[in-house]
Parts: structure tokens; sequence; C-alpha cells
């Protein structure tokens, strides 16, 4: 959510923002519209004031035998009443309109920020880890999960329709022990605390991370007016939500492994095969609440934890920045993790890291109390995934997989698994 009072103070800046995020310019007509709202509260307290001013002179006409003057007040104070009522809803119907031409707008990228029209626009940043040489021709995730017997994608498709998927025996373990692992990695060696969240929210929580109103359509409702999570971002961010945190608490870093729901409305023919992109998914989230002066240095941080997962997996990876056509709409700067899965010969994306400034904290309503207790000031929040389980199940797959369709399990999940090393077929 953009503060209107910013974009009046450097126009040219906020359309400096919108242009690199291939927007035109919007700050001519958000302004118009303030103004607009500005004309109708100031009829509006006029008004107001005048009608405080006229009931007191009613009552200095009665007391002075002035009933012409006073008949006269009373006529001028009823017609008040309904210029006050119609200023009220005039203002009204103003300022949603502002605040919903607001909210419709992304975040503005920060100055590092590469500029780019899309993906082919983002900048590697770092890689970690070589591919492996396979003597054999290594095959993709769902023909490995299929051969052994563990990964059912047509009695998913029965019970639920496409982009589900039904696991079974030591691969369900296998993406449970993933999770583990990342959960005690993130409360142990990183210092975040554990949530379990609720998974249905309102409107306002779906509001305050940006997922409504412009990504309806990618949401799955519900009865009773509730939306299911499409990430633990959601109910994570909104802990602090229409609350003021003292500084001392800042950064706060909390972690939750959920399932998350998603419509997919714009992936038509887009990885329709396998575990890539489903409607149902879990994923061990990472989000932050910082000072504004902390949420750089944050963001580093939380990107490295994620990475740490992948390093810890024995997984090659690389880091790139997104460019400012295809970052998302509340964030101002975004690290994306990709894995390499060998069966597609890519880097796919399993984790993405992104810093929002105030953006959600304005929607929100968080804020914090500075230790010099000089006001109060709008958070800044930071989301990553760390990560993305049902993606790492798929990487260990790829990359983990022998000639023969057995997977060796990563050391670090054999704990996890009961002590065994290899899944293969039942």
């Amino acid at each position: 959510m953009h503060d209107i009072k910013l974009i009046r103070d450097d126009p040219e800046a906020f359309d400096r923002g919108l242009t690199r995020r291939g927007l035109p310019p919007m700050a001519a007509a958000l302004i118009r519209r303030d103004e607009a709202r500005r004309d109708w509260t100031q009829k509006l307290q006029e008004a107001q004031a005048r009608r405080n001013a006229a009931s007191k002179e009613i009552g200095d006409a009665m007391k002075s035998g002035d009933r012409a003057r006073a008949e006269a007040l009373k006529a001028e104070v009823a017609a008040l009443k309904e210029i006050i009522a119609d200023s009220e809803a005039r203002e009204r119907q103003v300022s949603e309109e502002l605040n919903a031409d607001l909210a419709a707008i992304p975040n503005i990228p920060q100055d590092d920020v590469p500029d780019g029209a899309d993906e082919h626009g983002n900048v590697e940043v770092r890689r970690h880890g070589e591919p492996r040489n396979f003597n054999f021709a290594p095959k993709q995730h769902f023909e490995i999960g299929e051969a052994l017997g563990l990964m059912d994608f047509e009695t998913a498709a029965k019970l639920s329709g496409a982009r589900f998927v039904v696991l079974k025996g030591q691969l369900a373990r296998l993406e449970r022990a993933l999770a583990s692992f990342m959960l005690d990695l993130h409360t142990g060696t990183h210092g975040y605390t554990e949530v379990n969240p609720p998974l249905l929210v309102r409107d306002e929580t779906m509001f305050g991370t940006a997922q409504l109103p412009k990504f309806r359509d990618d949401q799955f409702s519900v009865s009773g007016g509730l939306w299911l999570i499409p990430t633990a971002e959601v109910p994570l961010t909104n802990l602090v939500r229409e609350a003021i945190t003292d500084e001392q608490q800042l950064p706060m870093r909390v972690t939750a492994w959920t399932p998350c729901f998603r419509a997919e409305a714009g992936a038509a023919g887009k990885d329709t095969r396998g575990m890539i992109r489903q409607h149902q998914f879990s994923k061990v989230e990472l989000v932050s609440v910082t000072t504004p002066e902390q949420s750089a240095e944050e963001h580093e941080r939380m990107t490295a934890c994620a990475e740490e997962v992948l390093k810890r997996l024995g997984l090659p990876f690389r880091t790139i920045v997104l460019c400012t056509g295809d970052m998302g709409f509340a964030s101002r700067k975004t690290y994306d993790i990709e894995v390499w899965l060998p069966g597609q010969n890519d880097y796919r994306e399993i984790s993405s890291c992104s810093v929002c400034g105030d953006f959600q904290a304005r929607r929100m309503n968080a804020r914090f109390r500075p230790k010099d207790g000089k006001g109060a000031r709008f958070v800044h929040t930071l989301n990553g995934s760390g990560v993305a389980v049902g993606r790492a199940l798929i990487a260990v797959l790829e990359n983990y997989q022998n000639e023969d369709g057995s997977v060796t399990i990563p050391e670090v999940l054999r704990p996890y698994m009961g002590g065994l090393e290899q899944i293969g077929r039942t």
C-alpha cells in the first residue's frame, strides 16, 4: 500500500519506480483524486463548523427574543445537515476510490534491483555445487516416483482432479522428513520461532499481504467468507497486524510448515506433469518483521538461511536477483533460489526471498515503538520459502536417483527416516 503523502512530496520518484515496473505514470491522477478528497473534507469541516456556530447562535437569538432570527438559523442548520450528509458520503466515496487505486499499484523496486522486462532480465548472484555426472540418462521425478509405486497421480485425479498427487510409503515419509529437517534447522540454528498458524483466513488478512484484491482468481475461497492460505506468509506476517510492537522485540523471526493452496489460474499448460505446480503443496515459510534500518541485512540473512537447507541436502543451486519486470507485486527486492533438476536439465525455483519494506505494514497497520519513544513507525516485512518441501522432494529424487530406479537418501535426512539409506521399489 502506498502513502499518498509520499507521492505528493515526490511524484517524479514514484513515477520513475512505476516506469521501472513497466507501468505508466500514475502520480498525477492519484494526486488529483487526493485533491478531490481534500476538497470534500474541507467542505465537510466548513459545514460542520458553521452548523455548530449556528446552533449556538440559535440559543443566543432565543435568549434575546429575536424569534425571526432563531427560525432562520434553524432553517440554516437543517440545510447544513443535508450538506454534511452529502459531503460525508462524497468524501467517503472518493477516499475509497483513492485507497482502491493505491492498493492496486505494486511496490516500488529498490534502486539496486536490475531493470528488465521479464525473467530474461534476472541476474545470477552466485552458484553453489556442481551438477552430478550420471552414467545413465537421468529421469524426471514423476518417472522415478511412479516406477517406485509411491507417487500416484491417477488416483489423485480421481479424488480431486488435475494438479494433485498421492504420495505413499517411504515417499510420504521422505516429504515429512524434509519438512522436519528444515524446521529443526531454522529453529535450532537460525533462530526462528516455530508457529502453527490457521490455514483459513479472512479477507483483511489476505489484503494485508496483498493477495487481495489483485490476485483473487489465484486463491481458493470457502464458505463463511474465508480463504485457504496460498502460503504461510499470509498468517505469519499478519501476526503483527493492527499492533504496535516494541523495537526491542525486533527483528521478529517466525517459521511454519503448512499446506498451501493455489488455484494456478494463469498456469494453464505449464508443468502439467508431475509435482512442480500443484493446487496443494507444502512449504516451510520464513517471515521476518524488522525496523526499516534492519531490513536490508535481514534480507541477506534470510536468503542465506534458505540456501543452507540446500547446502546440507547436497543439492546444487544458484541464486538470482529478480529484475523489475519479474518481481512480485509486494516486493521491493527478491532473490530466487533455483535448484538443479537433472531430469529437466535445468534450474528451477525452490525458494523466493523478498523484502517488502513498509508496503504490507501499511495495509496491516503494523507498527513498532522506537526505543526513544518518539512516535510509532511502520515495520518492514520480509518473507521467503525455507524451502518448498514438494520441490525439495523433487530435487532429492532427481539428484539422488540410481540407475536401478532406487533413490539414495541424503545423510542429513536419514535420522528422520529411521536410518533408511535408500528407497527402492516395494
